[in-house]
Formats: structure tokens, C-alpha cells, sequence
């Protein structure tokens, strides 16, 4: 195993994802966030170097043993042997912690069901479809109306955030909601009094994330506002356009595909390793 922080190696790197999309979207854009400032503090391991055939990429660091929300790794591999080696290296992975594992290759999920049976540890699979957007520059520019401004969010509405995020509602899932805000892009749309009505994050991997509309506020079209503008942000910068929504929102599904969003084929899987121990104590 090899942590990469050579600049050249990781642009190379960067280039080979490139060539490896869709299936290493969510390697791939946290490894551009990393040759792009790393505003998310990331580090990418890979089984070995130049001739990968795996990639983990996390954020860097220590992490509490419970905190599943930041210790999160995104997968990707060229060969699905090379993958399982790579995650039973010694000190590639802490099996005594709460972590997760993203990746949209049907492989990522069975070794870590294969390798989680051999340690005794529980396993609980989210499954998500995979938008992406082919030309998020074809999306017209959408009109606001004049009670409504683009503005943004800190650090004191992860509160809000955490109460509107059907994965949140724990003081780790506020934290990295804080994290979330204070480093990387998002948008935001106020009403009058400068309230937050409407908001898309963008997570460490690029991945459009969290999106969501007060109920108050909602058969506006500011969901669909927020999800053009953002994309068309991402695209300016070079990043592509992507976002995993719920295999049940078929609200959301709608609204991306009439936005011009292909769905990916097969699925994205979230895979939390030990789930007992990211539960909030009561």
C-alpha cells in the first residue's frame, strides 16, 4: 500500500480516473478536490504505484472510532483481487471503528461482505442511483424570483442541516455538516429576510449532496433552481456534475432527469462497517 502526496503523481492519477469514468466518479472527484487546494483534507492509497489496481480515497488523519460521517472512503478498482488485498493490508483500514465505503462497482460491496464475515463484523448496504450530468453547461440559467437571492450557508445552520438530513440528528452528523460547510462549495436560496429556503452541498468526493427544500417552500421550483446553478458551478470549475439519490425518491429522480441528468447503470452502495458503534449513546 502506498499513501500518494507527490503532486505529479497524483495529477496522473487524476488523468487515469479520468479515463476510468463513470464507474471511479466518486475517487475521481476527491482526488480533484486534492490537486485543487485539498479544502477537504483528503489522502489516497493505492495498492501500488503507477500500475494501480486499487484506490481508496478518505480524508486524512485520525478519526474517532464512532465518527462514520467523515471516516468515509470512496473506492475504485481496475482489479477486484488487487481491491481485496488492498483492504486487508495491515493499517489500511481500522476494522475496529465505524467507517464507510462508497464505489459504484459491484465488487466493493462483496468484499467488503467477504472480508466483514472472516473479522465478525456487521455490515449495513445503502443502495442509490447514480445521476450525472452529460453537459451541465446546455442547462439554461434559471430566473429567480425577486423575493428569492442566491446567497450561502455557515457554520451555525449545520443545525438545520442536520435536522433536515434523513442521515443526521447526531452531534457527529452536525459536526461533519459544519466541516461540510465551512470548507467546501455549496449553495443556497434565501427568502426576504435572508432565511434559508433551499440548499445543495457538495461532499469531499464532488458528489452533490444534501439537498432540500423546506416544506414551506416547496412546489417552487427552487430545488430544481439550486440544482442548475450548481451544476453549472461545478462544470465551470472542471468538476463533473453527480449526485446519488435514493432508490425510493422518485420526486428527486424526476426532477434530475428532466434537468437533463442520466442515470447511471447499476448502483452506488454506501457500506457501514460496524453500524453498532456509530449509534448515538442515549
Amino acid at each position: 500500500m502506498q499513501i500518494l502526496t507527490c503532486p505529479a503523481k497524483l495529477q496522473s492519477l487524476e488523468a487515469a480516473l479520468r479515463r476510468s469514468l463513470p464507474l471511479s466518479l466518486p475517487v475521481y472527484g476527491a482526488v480533484m478536490h486534492m490537486n485543487r487546494g485539498n479544502p477537504g483534507e483528503m489522502e489516497v492509497a493505492v495498492d501500488t504505484w503507477p500500475d494501480f489496481g486499487a484506490v481508496l480515497a478518505r480524508q486524512s488523519g485520525e478519526m474517532p472510532v464512532d465518527d462514520s460521517y467523515r471516516n468515509t472512503h470512496a473506492a475504485f478498482y481496475r482489479d477486484l483481487g488487487a481491491y481485496r488485498a488492498l483492504l486487508d493490508t495491515p493499517g489500511c483500514l481500522r476494522w475496529d471503528s465505524a467507517f464507510h465505503i462508497i464505489g459504484l462497482q459491484d465488487g466493493v460491496a462483496t468484499t467488503s461482505q467477504a472480508l466483514a464475515a472472516t473479522k465478525g463484523i456487521e455490515l449495513d448496504i445503502l443502495e442509490f442511483y447514480t445521476y450525472l450530468h452529460p453537459d451541465p453547461s446546455s442547462i439554461p440559467e434559471p430566473q429567480l424570483p425577486p423575493t428569492i437571492r442566491l446567497g450561502s450557508l455557515s457554520v451555525a445552520h449545520a443545525e438545520l442541516l442536520a435536522e433536515t438530513w434523513p442521515y443526521g440528528g447526531t452531534p457527529r452528523s452536525r459536526q461533519y455538516l459544519a466541516e461540510t460547510l465551512s470548507r467546501l462549495p455549496h449553495l443556497c436560496l434565501q427568502d426576504e429576510s435572508l432565511h434559508p429556503v433551499c440548499w445543495v452541498l457538495t461532499d469531499h468526493f464532488g458528489t452533490g449532496a444534501h439537498g432540500y427544500t423546506l416544506r414551506a417552500h416547496r412546489r417552487r421550483g427552487y430545488m430544481r433552481a439550486a440544482l442548475a446553478i450548481t451544476a453549472r458551478r461545478l462544470h465551470a470549475r472542471g468538476f463533473p456534475s453527480f449526485g446519488h439519490t435514493a432508490t425510493g425518491n422518485v420526486p428527486m429522480q424526476r426532477l434530475q432527469e428532466g434537468l437533463g441528468y442520466r442515470r447511471l447503470p447499476g448502483l452506488c452502495r454506501f457500506i457501514l462497517h460496524n453500524p453498532g458503534l456509530s449509534q448515538p449513546v442515549p
